[in-house]
Formats: structure tokens, C-alpha cells, sequence
């Protein structure tokens, strides 16, 4: 079955609640505050996907980058019920064949998904990546 689908460029033309919506679906991003999404936002290049007939955002991904020599995708996510569906290949296709990005290293972190972002080239790495989370400030009693 074929869905017609539409893929959107630019936070400014996302609402905040519908990427706050995704992001819940998520167990990298559920609780993370409104406030840190809108400064994410912000500061990154944004992607949707809206598919045709439904007023909300179905798919959403961020690309953090120098634009000289790496790029980071982040946050992909496509709403439960549109999943299998070829939107999340249809998103990083997109992403990934935008001029800006050609000829740039891309990163991404995930634990799930690998043979999505195996069609575009992305192998795991063993041994190499790392990463180093957020403190957390500590209140004392």
C-alpha cells in the first residue's frame, strides 16, 4: 500500500507540541523538557513528515552540523502508527542526499534500526565511539 507523504524543511514550519508528541514516543527523548526541545530546535536543521490527509506530524528528525566535516542525526523518530510504513526511510533519504551534507561524516547513535541506516551507508563502530552524558547537578539536603 502506497501512502502519499510530504516531507517538510525547517523547525518554523513544525509546531512545537507535535515534536514534543514524537519525541515521547521515544526512550532517548520521552522526558525531555519542552524547554530543551524548543533550544534543540532551534539550533539544529529540522525535519517532518506529514502524510497527506492528516493535520500532525508523523515523522521528525534533527541534523546538528559544522557543514565542513560531520553531521550528526538525531532524534528520528516516526509516530507508532505509521511505522513499516517507509516514512522513516523516505526521511533519511531525504536528509541524507541534501547537497549541504555531501561528502561529510555522519554520525548517529542508536540501538535500534541499524538496517534502515545500513541502506544509507551508516556501520556500526566497534571500539570508537563514545559518549559522555550530562551531569547532573546535585541539590544538597
Amino acid at each position: 500500500m502506497a501512502i502519499s507523504y510530504q516531507i517538510i524543511d525547517g523547525a518554523e514550519n513544525m509546531r512545537t507540541e507535535e515534536i514534543v508528541r514524537l519525541l515521547r514516543m521515544t526512550y532517548w527523548a520521552d522526558k525531555r523538557p519542552v524547554a530543551q526541545v524548543e533550544k534543540s530546535v532551534r539550533n539544529s536543521a529540522c525535519f517532518g513528515v506529514r502524510v497527506e490527509g492528516e493535520e500532525k506530524l508523523v515523522g521528525f528528525a534533527r541534523v546538528i552540523s559544522d557543514y565542513a566535516t560531520t553531521y550528526y542525526l538525531c532524534d528520528v523518530v516516526i509516530d507508532e502508527a505509521y511505522r513499516h510504513m517507509g516514512l522513516g526511510t523516505a526521511l533519511v533519504s531525504h536528509i541524507v542526499s541534501l547537497p549541504e551534507l555531501a561528502g561529510l561524516r555522519g554520525l548517529l547513535l542508536t540501538r535500534d534500526a541499524h538496517t534502515l541506516y545500513e541502506k544509507f551507508g551508516y556501520g556500526v563502530l566497534n571500539g570508537r565511539a563514545m559518549a559522555k552524558e550530562p551531569s547532573r547537578e546535585r541539590s544538597n539536603p
